[in-house]
């Protein structure tokens, strides 16, 4: 992304979809043969200038100017054969991947997702379950006696058993044997997203019908839900407490807390009590401050007791957690951010989350639907014959499928056959413990099913999607360009050392130095310090030799002197602009304790800089030299014609 970005910067343009032209979009120009229409330009000039852009005729001439150099050389680059590179190939391939997501999903989904996820963190929702493990690619039969089994529960709570403790005996959520299902509070984006939904939809008290997930089937109970809480920025300090501690460690680290809190009563400082006492090492070099966190994100006992602060700066009494015993200041607090602002943020998330499959699912859908998707069912059937164990543990053998070569779907005019099946299923294939391997094909024909719909209609974008072509072709030339003005400019004006040199000596009078001064700063501690440095300079001793004298052996550790040896422009140096430049000692002059004292060695009248001291400025200019004189060999091979007419018909 960075060469794409790099290129489109340094030429100030970015080309976009080419309109195709008719007897009303006139040609604006011609270069090589080629011919731009006006619409064309005008889609670029508004695309590359805001909304207040001048459309006066010097303007859109010099931009004119700056289209026409990109214009040649992308077509130098063509004519170089740069766009047949493998190099290029797999870029262009690599940018295709990442701008063809957004046109590969169901926009309207997912925009309806976002605003779902948002809407939800609005609230919190207190919830427990129950859960009966099943794989996600279970046998109908296992599944069927999962789902008996999480209804039995069910019913045993409908009429009257206690939810808790069914949860300790029976949930295969370890976690229920300690907290009997319960959950605490949650908000979107924390949960897998059906137990989510679930949660969400139902009422208060209301006990779900049984919910899957990957992890199996869940019955749910809501016990209340609140507006969310937001986020909160809080310091603490830690008395750790081991868990089952005897009661002599656990009475001394209550004393030790209450101790802490006392000296903060009394005024003592939260930030260095905690740097000096906390147990938590991660934050005690900080004052304590933990990052900022929300709902579900800390142990319960410290989230409540966080979140209970009225306001900034208040501090808790001691709070017990199950890791020992805290202190809590809060530092700031906020509410739920605009859902603008989280936009970028929930995209990102809802990417990585399972609710993302319904946007793709439906696009899958979709493309079945407009590319005429027709399936052969007894042709996935006859991989049930081609498989075996060794499909559940990862090394199934494709060879063992090679009879196999019918159609297994066709999109519009493309087969899609058992042996592109069969290479799929050897490449996609992982270990499932206990999977049975009829469940794995199918598993795996549905992946497949999905990821040919969504390679084939990627396939077509170019074609058929006026967006996609222009951005595509904006990354295509931009890669052409980038890599042919590396090799042109860039690149040429660090490697071209010979060149370089001589565009110095021919300019070298552009990069002068003003008057300088060459001299000594003595910054001393003290007027003592400062007379006794009048001496040494007197002698004529050498700068660092004074400040040996003075400092003594161990100068790096003292600073009774500090020298600042050099030369000096004007408004380099406040000390140094004050003097009178001409060689001599300066006064004393006085700044707070300390005496600076200016020795003027020599006064330098304006010169060339050498090549070393002017080097980055010199490759800058070498470059766009090197890049006028390429764009007037290239005007040269590619004549180009202007239609002065159509030119001036250019407005908003």
């Amino acid at each position: 992304m960075k060469k794409i970005i790099a290129s489109l910067f340094c030429c100030t343009l970015l080309l976009g979809y080419a309109p195709a032209q008719d007897k009303k979009d006139p040609v604006l120009l011609n270069f090589a043969g080629k011919d731009v229409s006006k619409s064309e330009f005008e889609k670029i000039y508004r695309k590359n200038n805001t909304k207040d852009a001048a459309f006066d005729k010097k303007t859109i001439e010099d931009y004119l100017e700056l289209f026409i150099n990109y214009k040649l050389k992308v077509r130098e680059a063509e004519e170089m054969g740069i766009d047949t590179t493998a190099s290029f190939k797999n870029e262009l391939a690599g940018y295709k991947k990442q701008l063809s997501q957004p046109y590969l999903a169901d926009k309207d989904i997912t925009d309806k997702i976002l605003r779902e996820a948002y809407e939800r963190m609005k609230t919190d929702v207190k919830a427990s379950h129950i859960l009966v493990k099943l794989s996600p690619d279970a046998l109908p039969r296992d599944t069927v006696k999962a789902y008996n089994r999480i209804m039995k529960m069910r019913e045993m709570i409908v009429k009257g058993a206690d939810f808790a403790k069914l949860a300790k005996d029976s949930s295969e959520d370890l976690s229920a044997k300690e907290n009997g299902g319960d959950l605490g509070y949650f908000t979107a984006l924390q949960m897998v997203y059906p137990f989510e939904s679930a949660a969400f939809n139902a009422k208060k008290g209301e006990l779900s019908m049984p919910v899957r997930t990957r992890f199996g089937y869940h019955i749910i109970k809501v016990s209340d839900s609140r507006q969310a809480q937001g986020e909160i920025h809080v310091a603490h300090i830690m008395v750790k407490t081991p868990a089952n501690a005897p009661d002599s460690v656990a009475s001394k680290a209550k004393s030790r807390i209450d101790d802490i809190y006392k000296q903060l009563q009394g005024g003592g400082n939260f930030e260095e009590l905690a740097k000096q006492l906390s147990d938590d090492q991660n934050t005690s070099r900080n004052g304590g401050a933990l990052p900022w966190f929300g709902t579900g994100r800390m142990v319960p006992e410290f989230e409540k007791a966080a979140f209970a602060l009225q306001k900034d700066g208040d501090i808790s009494a001691p709070v017990k957690s199950a890791y020992g015993w805290h202190i809590i200041k809060r530092l700031e607090k906020k509410g739920l951010a605009s859902f603008e602002d989280l936009q970028s943020d929930l995209k990102a998330k809802i990417a990585k989350d399972s609710r993302s499959e319904i946007s793709r699912s439906s696009m899958v859908s979709r493309i079945k639907n407009d590319y005429k998707f027709k399936e052969f069912p007894k042709s996935k059937e006859e991989f049930y014959k081609v498989v075996d164990s060794t499909l559940a543990m990862g090394t199934w053998d494709k060879e063992k499928a090679k009879s196999l070569n019918k159609d297994m779907f066709t999109l519009l005019d493309k087969n899609f056959t058992q042996e592109d099946f069969a290479k799929f299923m050897a490449d996609h294939q992982i270990r499932k413990k206990n999977a049975s391997p009829v469940a794995v094909v199918n598993s795996l024909y549905e992946q497949f099913v999905s990821e040919s719909c969504i390679s084939f209609k990627e396939s077509r974008l170019y074609t058929e999607n006026p967006d996609f072509k222009a951005l595509m072709d904006e990354y295509r030339d931009g890669i052409l360009l980038f890599e042919l003005t590396d090799r042109k400019v860039w690149s040429r004006a660090v490697k071209d050392t010979m060149g370089l040199k001589d565009y110095y000596e021919k300019n070298k009078n552009n990069y002068m130095w003003n008057q300088r001064l060459d001299a000594a700063i003595y910054t001393c501690a003290n007027a003592d310090v400062a007379k006794e440095v009048r001496k040494y300079i007197k002698k004529g001793l050498p700068g660092d030799t004074i400040v040996s004298k003075i400092n003594g052996k161990d100068s790096l550790s003292k600073s009774n002197l500090i020298l600042n040896e050099g030369r000096f422009s004007f408004g380099d140096n406040s000390v140094v602009d004050s003097v009178k430049w001409e060689p001599g000692v300066s006064p004393d002059m006085p700044m707070g304790k300390s005496v600076a004292i200016v020795n003027v060695k020599s006064v330098m009248q304006p010169q060339p800089k050498t090549l070393e001291e002017s080097r980055g400025l010199v490759t800058a200019d070498y470059q766009a030299f090197l890049e006028k004189d390429w764009i007037e060999t290239l005007r040269k091979k590619y004549p180009v014609t202007v239609n002065k007419e159509v030119l001036s018909t250019i407005s908003r």
